[in-house]
């Protein structure tokens, strides 16, 4: 592997041809490496190598154009200068086409291919950075080990430094807008605007258009636009084809999606050529139940979050409790188990455990006083721990629901008190 204070890679199989361009790169400053055998350098890359490749046309093994094709396929914004002989512009001018970023002429002056390097290094440099900074972010804010969001935490790496249009579908509470906003912050669009519009509030194509003016070299977050008149729609089809033709982007359209957009295709609420156009890049954000391994990382996560915030020491938390958190379906997802956890490390959501309990020789109630107090503890805490919800704390419990009614009743506990306040 080519260690990362490797600045340039020079690929050609002349032996003196290489020693001379070692030589001069070494004399301007720059660290060089040098390789005669075209076939070894997929093998000696790794990823986010921050430098610059200068590769000959004409060799055995691999040409340059075959080497080429394989460094875009292992890392399409890997720098790659060509050199090529004199009268041979056509092929120089394919390179470019294939994704070479420039190339120069034999036989070469040393200015220029130094003026190359001074260019490309640094743009290389800085894709590295964000790489690096996207990864530590989307680790901490997509959280989880599961092979889900590691397939997601992937996908986003490699979209966000992109301004491709995209799709992204899932569940609320699975973390759709907070994958729209890594796909911005981390974006070549990230200085302008990040605009949020639900397509339910665009009765006509200029609410949409000065939702786009607003967006302007930014990007324009779309919430179900399947919920947008046809006409509507269209437009913006022609918008997004428009700005394909000139290949410049104006406003990056990242649309978010409630359920499966294909089912909105094929009852007519969602245009065809519209899905097109945007899902040639799509997320699907899996539920908390689909990643239920995930659960409890996540939920300590939120209490040592909040705890921090509240300067409080860290709770202790029940391994009965945590069984009960992996056994719930969680149908608020991420969102859901965020509350839970922020309610706990409060202290609202107490344990039915061992911080409950006292030795007998520090009673000082009745036993029916206790038995009253264990009992109101444990529908509170359900109450809780299922927001209110009557159905699933009544299954939960093993108990009736009329007569779990009467217990509340008995307790003065009001379901209304429990719902979670959830944030869009």
């Amino acid at each position: 592997m080519i260690s990362d204070d490797i600045e340039v890679l020079i690929v050609d199989d002349d032996h003196d041809v290489v020693e001379a361009y070692q030589e001069l790169l070494e004399i301007a400053g720059f660290k060089a490496k040098a390789v005669t055998d075209s076939t070894l350098v997929l093998g000696m890359l790794k990823r986010n190598w921050p430098g610059v490749i200068v590769s000959d046309m004409y060799m055995p093994g691999l040409d340059g154009m075959e080497l080429l094709a394989k460094i875009q396929q292992f890392d399409h914004e890997l720098p790659v200068i060509i050199i090529t002989g004199h009268g041979d512009i056509p092929m120089a001018v394919g390179a470019l086409k294939k994704g070479a970023v420039d190339f120069l002429q034999k036989p070469l002056q040393p200015k220029e291919l130094i003026t190359l390097l001074e260019k490309y290094l640094p743009q290389r440099r800085q894709i590295i950075e964000q790489r690096n900074t996207l990864h530590t972010t989307t680790a901490e804010v997509l959280l989880g080990e599961s092979p889900l969001i590691i397939k997601i935490r992937d996908q986003l790496k490699t979209i966000a430094l992109t301004t491709k249009d995209v799709l992204i579908e899932g569940e609320s509470g699975t973390g759709r807008h907070t994958v729209a906003k890594l796909l911005h912050q981390n974006s070549q669009l990230s200085n302008g605007p990040f605009v949020e519009v639900n397509a339910a509030n665009i009765t006509r194509t200029p609410d949409l258009q000065r939702s786009m003016i607003s967006a302007r070299s930014g990007c324009l977050c779309l919430c179900n636009p399947h919920h947008m008149p046809i006409e509507t729609q269209q437009w913006l089809c022609r918008f997004l084809l428009e700005q394909e033709r000139q290949g410049k982007k104006e406003v990056r359209v990242i649309a978010l999606f409630d359920g499966d957009p294909t089912e909105s295709v094929e009852t007519e609420q969602f245009l065809p050529e519209l899905f097109y156009f945007l899902s040639q890049v799509r997320f699907n954000l899996p539920t908390l139940r689909q990643r239920s391994s995930d659960i409890t990382l996540i939920f300590k996560h939120y209490i040592k979050q909040s705890c921090k915030k509240l300067n409080k020491a860290i709770p202790a938390i029940d391994k009965a409790y945590l069984a009960i958190l992996n056994r719930y379906e969680w149908p608020g997802n991420v969102l859901e188990l965020k509350n839970v956890a922020e309610l706990y490390a409060i202290g609202i959501v107490k344990l039915a455990g061992q911080e409950r309990s006292k030795p007998l020789d520090q009673m000082s109630s009745p036993l029916d006083d206790l038995v009253d107090g264990y009992e109101k503890q444990v529908i509170e805490d359900a109450l809780y721990l299922f927001s209110g919800r009557i159905n699933e704390v009544s299954s939960y419990l093993q108990i009736p629901r009329k007569k779990l009614y009467l217990r509340m009743k008995k307790h003065g506990l009001d379901k209304a008190e429990y719902k979670v306040r959830t944030t869009s």
